[in-house]
């Protein structure tokens, strides 16, 4: 019998549970009935897979057991940060007593010991919620050491140092399977390619924001970048790394369709804002129309979500100002009611549409 991947064996162990209960349903409907030997047959499988999954993975194995783990979730995440801000104020506290030479070895030994008991920590936690705690503090700890080299030797603040931080963010995420610090490292590389961009632009880094046109570049990378890499042993990055790069598109866009002069673009500000606002109402149907046609709901979420928000924000620059107050709002509202009905279409069509394809 195959050994699955962690997120598989959960899943798996929840169909069991949800399979168990719906043959009690339905044979308390008389829609179908097992005789005893059928039965047992089924429920030693299961009770099988479930030991296996057991003994090689910290699954949930009911109801209860889920919930708990989100507190654990919770807890461990709460516990990272509060272990990170300790270490920030130790080093704080103590650093200006220690010589030069022992604060580098410090800053040297101290991130390296948190990346090998973060290794340690994962081969012997089955449930990960410890050693992704560990990897969260080593994170903070590397984050320090080159921020605080950096101090020591007098080195001017560069955005070359965002780069190594993402780097360690996604090591530790794809090793200890950590969204969160996914996150950490996609926000570091999206403001280092920004940087990047800015600063061929001729600004200076810390500028790059003013420009939003420099996270055009971030946002292909990171709708790009993903497919080079296989995710199989981590569920729901791939959501993060479409949603991010979405967003890193959609966000600039919506700010440049309001204020046209943060543009690159040597045009007036009217036409700037016009090309950014029809780029957004087309980008946005756009990506709906391809997560629906990838069965990618995040996709199709983070484009009706944008549109919705382009959408309002042309109303309100038609009619805010022309408008009753109470007549403005009763638009809106009926507009709401008319997403709803072309989104409830379109959910019940999609099967048919796309042939049931998954």
């Amino acid at each position: 019998m195959n050994i699955p991947l962690r997120h598989e064996a959960q899943l798996r162990a929840d169909q069991i549970h949800a399979f168990q209960r719906e043959m009690d349903a339905l044979e308390q409907e008389g829609v179908v009935a097992l005789d005893a030997a059928e039965r047992e047959r089924v429920a030693e499988h299961h009770r099988e897979l479930l030991a296996q999954y057991e003994r090689h993975f910290d699954i949930d194995r009911n109801e209860r057991a889920s919930q708990l783990s989100l507190g654990m979730r919770i807890a461990s995440l709460f516990g990272a940060l509060a272990l990170s801000a300790s270490v920030f104020f130790l080093f704080y506290q103590f650093w200006g007593r220690l010589s030069t030479t022992t604060q580098v070895i410090v800053l040297i030994v101290v991130p390296l010991s948190m990346l090998g008991i973060t290794t340690w920590v994962q081969h012997k936690d089955a449930s990960g919620y410890f050693a992704k705690l560990a990897a969260m503090v080593a994170f903070v700890c590397f984050v320090l050491n080159v921020t605080m080299l950096g101090q020591i030797f007098n080195i001017t603040p560069s955005d070359k140092a965002l780069l190594p931080w993402a780097a360690l963010a996604f090591l530790l995420a794809y090793a200890c399977d950590l969204k969160l610090l996914l996150v950490t490292g996609i926000l570091c590389l999206v403001a280092f390619v920004a940087a990047r961009t800015g600063t061929w632009g001729g600004m200076y880094w810390l500028s790059f924001g003013e420009r939003p046109e420099n996270f055009f570049p971030a946002a292909a990378l990171l709708l790009v970048l993903p497919g080079f890499v296989s995710h199989k042993n981590h569920a729901g990055f791939l959501s993060l790394y479409r949603i991010f790069g979405l967003l890193t598109i959609f966000l600039p866009v919506l700010v440049m369709g309001n204020w046209g002069d943060s543009s690159y673009l040597a045009w007036d500000t009217d036409s700037i804002e016009a090309l950014y606002q029809v780029a957004g109402f087309a980008g946005s149907a756009l990506a709906v129309w391809f997560g629906v046609r990838r069965r990618w709901m995040d996709v199709v979420n983070t484009g009706v979500t944008f549109f919705i928000i382009f959408f309002y924000t042309k109303l309100f620059d038609w009619w805010w100002e022309s408008m009753p107050k109470y007549l403005f709002f009763l638009v809106l509202g009926l507009v709401a009611v008319l997403f709803l009905l072309v989104l409830k279409r379109l959910r019940a069509t999609s099967y048919s549409l796309f042939g049931g394809q998954s």
